[in-house]
């Protein structure tokens, strides 16, 4: 048998798949469905640059297939139609990557960061007050406020009298200034340790 055979013989059995499927949406023939085109859609989303996260993915869409499949219109569109809902997952999933941001929880700050990247000071006070150097004054003292004083949101709100969501915005923004310093401090950190 040539290549061409083998193609046309797999695609007629891919529509069976489909076809079947979209006649009696169950799990029997949702299972062939799935095994049909889940490598396909696997694939589809590793030559985008997900690979670490094809699989779930894939996963997503066949969801929405079992899901909505009673929405299809054309059954001959229904390849189409599955890969239209690939390409929309992978908008999505695009779109909220470009939305996470890098912050940093300074309660969970390594103890061998603080003593490992200045030796001389050594103290976590000390090292506190030279990160706050990257931040403006109003984010030092919302962040001093919140992390040395021990205050809550709502009591440095009432004090600065500003909404409580400004005070939750500045000491995420002030995260956000000081985490790219502190990985490159840690990774540093991490080298002379190892």
């Amino acid at each position: 048998m040539d290549n061409q055979t083998i193609s046309s013989k797999s695609l007629l059995a891919g529509s069976v798949v489909e076809e079947r499927f979209l006649d009696l949406p169950n799990e029997e023939s949702f299972a062939d469905l799935f095994k049909l085109l889940n490598p396909q859609l696997v694939a589809f989303f590793r030559s985008r640059g997900c690979d670490w996260i094809a699989e779930d993915l894939a996963q997503e869409v066949m969801f929405t297939v079992y899901r909505k499949a009673g929405q299809v219109r054309d059954r001959s569109l229904f390849r189409g139609w599955v890969f239209k809902i690939a390409r929309n997952s992978l908008s999505r999933h695009f779109s909220k990557r470009t939305r996470e941001v890098e912050t940093l929880d300074l309660a969970q700050v390594p103890e061998r960061l603080v003593t490992a990247s200045n030796p001389a000071a050594g103290t976590p006070a000390f090292e506190f007050h030279d990160w706050m150097e990257f931040l403006d004054s109003r984010e030092r003292e919302t962040l001093t406020l919140r992390f040395i004083e021990q205050w809550e949101y709502h009591e440095i709100a009432a004090a600065q009298a500003i909404p409580t969501g400004t005070v939750q915005w500045r000491v995420f923004r002030a995260k956000k200034k000081l985490a790219p310093h502190l990985k490159r401090a840690e990774n540093a950190a991490v080298g002379r340790a190892a």
